[in-house]
């Protein structure tokens, strides 16, 4: 082989191995079709179980079994938006809180993206999505707490932004300790709104929010809690985002008719082990023609 020949032959295999070590590392993609749930396994302690794989767990939708075609325990990059209570009533416990928050948000990735939703009298969006904590942590401090309390108007501005976040894992975190007194749009407009939202709402209750079902339709988690539990608590919420299972799949039923399927999810208990829990979202609304 001659010269030129042999330089050829060393850039055609260069070319080859670029080409290919590109192609390895390309995102992995899931089908569109897919139906995808975040879920959360725990034991009788409530405490976060790890390790299981595809086989231990079974989905069903509509009460049909359904095939698993994606599996995953990989942590994801997320878009969350945090929606904080700057109410009057808020007044004792609000450094606490932004405290909490700032706990929450250091546990997060580079890849990771926030915004924030502040809400008294009226819901409003003080930060864009970032992934600088530092401006996040910002606009925390220096809001006063005054005004009452439009929380499902904050949780619709909540849920509207988040969807338009950079990443498909999508989530809310809403701190707050009172009841909802000055929104437009009732209870059953938010829940409405949360089931035709593919977002898992974490919330924190200080007060008398009752806002846990809110929670249970996406397979998020309520917690109920004096200020001087948002650490821990904010620490938990993070832990558990990061280490849940992902599990997909093509829905059997082909009809595009936009009706609400319900989706559920059994794990089965390993040998050996406590009796496992699982939490995921309810179900979806289908596509429609």
């Amino acid at each position: 082989m001659n010269a030129r020949a042999t330089i050829l032959h060393l850039l055609l295999a260069a070319l080859i191995t670029r080409a290919v070590y590109a192609q390895q590392s390309k995102p992995l993609k899931v089908d569109v079709d897919l139906v995808v749930v975040n879920a959360t396994v725990t034991d009788e302690n409530n405490k976060r179980v790890s390790g299981l794989n595809a086989a231990d767990f079974q989905i069903f939708e509509d009460k049909v079994q359904q095939d698993i075609r994606y599996f995953s325990t990989e942590e994801q990059p997320l878009s969350l938006g945090i929606v904080f209570d700057v109410s009057h009533s808020m007044e004792n416990k609000i450094a606490l809180a932004r405290d909490a928050a700032s706990t929450f948000l250091e546990t997060g990735t580079a890849e990771d993206e926030y915004f924030l939703v502040e809400f008294s009298s009226q819901a409003k969006v003080t930060q864009d999505f970032t992934n600088d904590i530092g401006r996040l942590r910002k606009h925390l401090a220096f809001v006063p707490p005054r005004g009452a309390t439009a929380l499902y108007d904050a949780v619709y501005l909540g849920l509207s932004k988040v969807r338009k976040g950079r990443h498909p894992k999508k989530a809310l975190l809403l701190i707050t300790d009172g009841e909802d007194n000055h929104s437009r749009y009732s209870r059953g407009d938010i829940r409405e709104f949360v089931r035709e939202s593919d977002v898992q709402i974490y919330s924190i209750d200080m007060g008398r929010a009752l806002i846990g079902d809110l929670s249970d339709l996406t397979g998020g988690h309520s917690f109920r809690g004096h200020a001087d539990d948002l650490q821990d608590i904010c620490e938990k919420i993070a832990q558990e985002i990061k280490s849940q299972y992902v599990i997909g799949y093509a829905s059997t039923n082909r009809n595009k008719d936009g009706k609400y399927r319900r989706v559920r999810i059994k794990v089965n208990t390993p040998a050996g082990m406590m009796k496992l829990h699982i939490r995921s979202r309810d179900g979806y609304y289908a596509p429609a023609e």
